[in-house]
């Protein structure tokens, strides 16, 4: 993805703003569909969360040969079936559902996702959060959580799985102020989900119907709250499953391109030059020679995506 739109703009305070997906295709996976959430033209963070991908359900064979990554952390959240992760710090891990992988990328990482088993049925979320200026370029490091603390009210359970929901905290390391939380709604649940005015928020249905401050929303757009809720009430007359993204209005004018998160077109392009031909990203075990080239940059100049108050 290159970032080359015009500047959009950001709704200060709370607002109810539906943002549809778009399937994009995604090098290295056969015959999967990706539905891409974030960024959006007009939405390109929610917080420091600056990507979002939903891949499945469906049946197929994950293959993401080894890639780069610089300037923010990879967050998988599989819903579905198992990924083994692979990555240059040595890493070779199995994720489950309800279990989080979070890498750094930081100066640089590499790593490869491949799913278990033939044609298995894979659901997860694919999420970036972008790195502060002064924590862009961290040591790259990774971490696996097998157990996650639970936010309960009634028939509303949130696994936190990165920042803090309601007092209840993820142990994921992350560097700026936000939430992370995968909601589960029993059938007949009224429940208000505790959030920070200082935050903006985005809920996206996973699956089922829930009703956000009065407002229906099935699975597939994701919702944009604003900032300056203190709650927001749900209600699902059948069980339901969502997640909830937020944190503080992400002060940086970021440029993304490909796996890249930087702030000006010669940080991607030297990023670039250095995956094709240098050794800032490392090696992953077991892949031979194989990994995924760089796409060609574009002829124009890439530009921040940035935010400006209405």
């Amino acid at each position: 993805m290159s970032d080359l739109d015009a500047r959009p703009a950001v709704t200060e305070g709370a607002v109810l703003e539906l943002y549809e997906s778009r399937q994009v295709p995604l090098g290295g996976v056969r015959g999967m569909r990706v539905d891409r959430l974030l960024p959006h033209r007009s939405l390109p963070t929610v917080g420091g969360w600056c990507f979002l991908d939903r891949f499945g359900p469906q049946r197929t064979d994950m293959r993401v040969l080894p890639h780069p990554h610089t300037g923010l952390q990879t967050v998988t959240w599989p819903l579905r079936g198992e990924i083994r992760h692979r990555d240059s710090l040595g890493n070779d891990v199995l994720l489950r559902p309800g279990q989080l992988n979070l890498m750094t990328a930081g100066h640089g990482v590499s790593h490869s996702e491949f799913s278990v088993g033939e044609s298995p049925l894979l659901d997860a979320l694919q999420l970036w959060l972008a790195l502060p200026a002064d924590r862009a370029a961290v040591e790259a490091g990774f971490e696996q959580h097998t157990e996650l603390p639970v936010y309960e009210d009634g028939g509303l359970r949130a696994t936190v799985f990165a920042g803090g929901l309601g007092g209840t905290v993820s142990p994921a390391t992350v560097y700026t102020p936000l939430v992370g939380a995968d909601l589960a709604l029993a059938a007949g649940t009224a429940a208000s989900v505790p959030l920070r005015r200082d935050f903006e928020h985005g809920l996206l249905v996973l699956s089922g119907e829930l009703e956000v401050a009065g407002t229906r929303l099935a699975a597939g757009p994701l919702l944009y709250l604003g900032t300056g809720r203190d709650e927001v009430p749900v209600s699902a007359s059948a069980e339901a499953r969502a997640v909830l993204l937020g944190g503080e209005p992400f002060p940086d004018d970021l440029v993304m391109w490909w796996n890249f998160v930087g702030r000006d077109h010669e940080e991607i392009a030297a990023a670039r030059a250095e995956w094709e031909d240098g050794d800032r990203f490392g090696t992953v075990p077991g892949h031979g020679g194989e990994r995924i080239p760089a796409p060609v940059l574009p002829a124009v100049r890439l530009r921040p995506r940035s935010r400006r108050p209405r």
